[in-house]
Formats: C-alpha cells, sequence, structure tokens
C-alpha cells in the first residue's frame, strides 16, 4: 500500500504552469529521489508536499490521508534545506532541541533524544559549539539531527549536499544510506545529482519541464529508460545514443552503423525478441548503449547471450584509474567505450570492441521514446 501517494497534482502560477499532472507513489520506508536539470520542478514538488507552496489541482495523502491545505506543521513531516538553516546563536544541542522546546516536551525527554541522535550522527562531540565553530558536513549532520528527533511520518530532503565540497558529499551520501537503512524511515529527497539519485534512492522520479518523465526503480531508470532525455540524463558518463539503420540480414534483423574515413558501416545483430523493432525495417533509429556495455573483447561480460565484436578507429584514450575510457567514432557521434584499465589501445588505431546488445535500446528519432 502506498504511503504517500501524489495524484494528478498540477502547480502553477498565474498562466505559468510548473508542474503539470504528476502521479508518484512510494510505500512506507521507502527513499523517493526527485531528480532532473535546474528548473524542472523538483524543489516546486517538495515544497508542495512541505506544505510551503499551495497546489493548482490534484491531491497529496501521506499515509492515507489527504494533506492538501494543511500547514506544515499539521502534516508530520520534516524537512533539511540546502542551507542547513541553523541558528548562529545556539550550540548544536541548542539547534537540535529548538523544536522539542517550541511543542514543549519535558527537558529529560529532549536530552534523551538529543544524545540519540548525537551518537547516531556522531556528533555528540559537538553539542556544544555553534554553528560558526562547524565545517560543512558537521553543519549538515546537526540540521539533519534537528530533524529525526521530530519523529515525522516523512523526512524531506531538498538538495542538502550541494554545498559540501565532492569527498565529503559521497561521504555524507553514505551517511543518509546508512540512516536510512537503520531507521526505515519514508524520504523524499530532490537533487539534481543523478549518482546521488541512484545511490540513494529505492524509487526515482525523473522530471523534466514540470512534467514527469519516467518513474521507477534505479535499475528501471537506467537499464530501460522510457525516451531520449531519461536515457542521456542518467548515467555518468551518458549513454551514447546513435543515428543507425535497421536492416534485413542473413540471421534476422540488424543495425548498421556508419564509420568514418569510408570505411564500410558496422553491422550489428539485433534480438529483437519484443522490442518492437520490426516495423522499423528500412528506416532509421537511436541506438542506445551505455558505455560499459562497450569494452575490450577480453573485459566483456561473458553471461551476456548476444554480444558481437566490431572494429572502431580510436580518438582519444582517456586512463581513470580503475578504468580506461576510450572515445570512438560510430554513427557519425563521438561514442564512449569502457575499458579494462590495462586494455592496450592508442588513439589512431583501430581496435577490436565488443557490444553487449543485452544492454542496448532503441528510440523513435521523431517522438523519442523508446521502441518496445
Amino acid at each position: 500500500m502506498s504511503f504517500l501517494k501524489i495524484t494528478n497534482l498540477r502547480k502553477s502560477y498565474g498562466s505559468l504552469e510548473i508542474l503539470k499532472d504528476i502521479n508518484i507513489e512510494i510505500e512506507k520506508g521507502g527513499f523517493l529521489v526527485l531528480v532532473g536539470p535546474s528548473g524542472c520542478g523538483k524543489s516546486t514538488l517538495l515544497n508542495t508536499i512541505a506544505g510551503l507552496e499551495p497546489i493548482t489541482s490534484g491531491d497529496i495523502a501521506i499515509a492515507g490521508r489527504s494533506v492538501n491545505g494543511l500547514a506544515p506543521s499539521q502534516r508530520d513531516i520534516a524537512m533539511v534545506f540546502q542551507s542547513y538553516a541553523l541558528y548562529p546563536n545556539m550550540t548544536v544541542a541548542g539547534n537540535i532541541a529548538f523544536g522539542m522546546e517550541i511543542r514543549k516536551v519535558p527537558k529529560e525527554e529532549r536530552e534523551k533524544a538529543i544524545k540519540q541522535v548525537a551518537d547516531m550522527l556522531q556528533i555528540g562531540h559537538l553539542l556544544d559549539r555553534k554553528p560558526s565553530q562547524l565545517s560543512g558536513g558537521q553543519r549538515q549532520r546537526v540540521a539533519m539531527g534537528r530533524a529525526l528527533v521530530r519523529d515525522p511520518q516523512v523526512f524531506l530532503f531538498d538538495e542538502p549536499l550541494s554545498n559540501l565540497d565532492a569527498k565529503l558529499r559521497v561521504d555524507m551520501r553514505t551517511e543518509i544510506k546508512r540512516l536510512h537503512q537503520r531507521m526505515k524511515t519514508t524520504i523524499v529527497y530532490v537533487t539534481h545529482d543523478q549518482i546521488e539519485a541512484m545511490t540513494l534512492a529505492t524509487k526515482i522520479a525523473v522530471l523534466k519541464d514540470g512534467v514527469l518523465q519516467q518513474f521507477g526503480t534505479p535499475a528501471e531508470i537506467y537499464n530501460h529508460p522510457a525516451n531520449m532525455f531519461v536515457a542521456d540524463f542518467m548515467g555518468s558518463p551518458a549513454m551514447n545514443l546513435l543515428t543507425a539503420k535497421v536492416e534485413s540480414g542473413p540471421l534476422g534483423l540488424q543495425v548498421s552503423l556508419d564509420r568514418p574515413n569510408g570505411a564500410a558501416p558496422l553491422k550489428l545483430p539485433i534480438n529483437s525478441s519484443g522490442a518492437g523493432l520490426g516495423t522499423h525495417a528500412g528506416k532509421d533509429v537511436i541506438f542506445g548503449i551505455r558505455p560499459e556495455a562497450l569494452t575490450d573483447p577480453d573485459g566483456a561480460d561473458r553471461n551476456a547471450h548476444s554480444l558481437a565484436e566490431g572494429d572502431c578507429l580510436i580518438e582519444v584514450v582517456e586512463p581513470a584509474g580503475s578504468d580506461t575510457f576510450a572515445i570512438v567514432r560510430l554513427g557519425g557521434k563521438s561514442v564512449v567505450a569502457r575499458l579494462r584499465a590495462d586494455a592496450r589501445i592508442a588513439p589512431g588505431q583501430t581496435a577490436r570492441l565488443a557490444f553487449n546488445l543485452d544492454k542496448a535500446v532503441f528510440f523513435d528519432p521523431q517522438s523519442q521514446i523508446r521502441i518496445g
């Protein structure tokens, strides 16, 4: 049963529609990540759940109760902001306890709750300090502690890690994941960072221009993107998207990819069962393949049902420690291949690469929607 349910939600400012018919639901204890580029409406959606923004139409229900029109204080939610929003004149303990004091929670109960969250977040040694004496990561922990002592039905996080440096952001991401696994609370989390979305979420909602592009598990979003926007936005490096022609080959359907310098096109066989590609024979499609599904033959997934190999011109080689990235030319575009760290390739040479066609996806060039 869904714990947080958003139904046909619309939000407008005058004639400007910001959110357009959003439908999302998540189970109790789920971790929902709202992701998309700047201006897509994800923070506005979070604010409507919090009650900071009224909705134009639709419904938001928490634990089976519609919260439309209820003030934030009546929704049993707690919010962690990007800016931390700590009181500078209060100690860490005072910041954590402030909400409880307002609600007239007894002192003994407050102190017990402060100790519990301080131990959980490893900030017990900071309780007597002021926010100005803390690092960015420590301030974010305090902001999280202030939300945790509320013990709300839903936690809302609005880009909480965007002010931190890269290493600290990774560390805090792990802390949030560990916290969720321990507490099993329901979380809605806004980010523009698709790596954060993939690593934290049990469900992801991808938004663009106020429209929900896809809603599903991280694996569904990554492996079966609904359209070219999701395919390109989710993943680092992004999915390779190439113009290809569907042809009838000796063993069934195949895709033909142009190669540079007058070389013959590269022909790759397709397992077309359920892919809906039969109706596209003789037509152009967009062929999508992740960098990790395009690799050196020795590094290819031996469990793949459909592996094909082809010679590709290497343009650039980028060693990256655990991997080597190669930029090759195919389908009139630069394509990223992810090879083993010790793969022996050099710019300007033609190298044999393996295509894991189990991982290939195809899109209609006009509608940009996945075929099949």
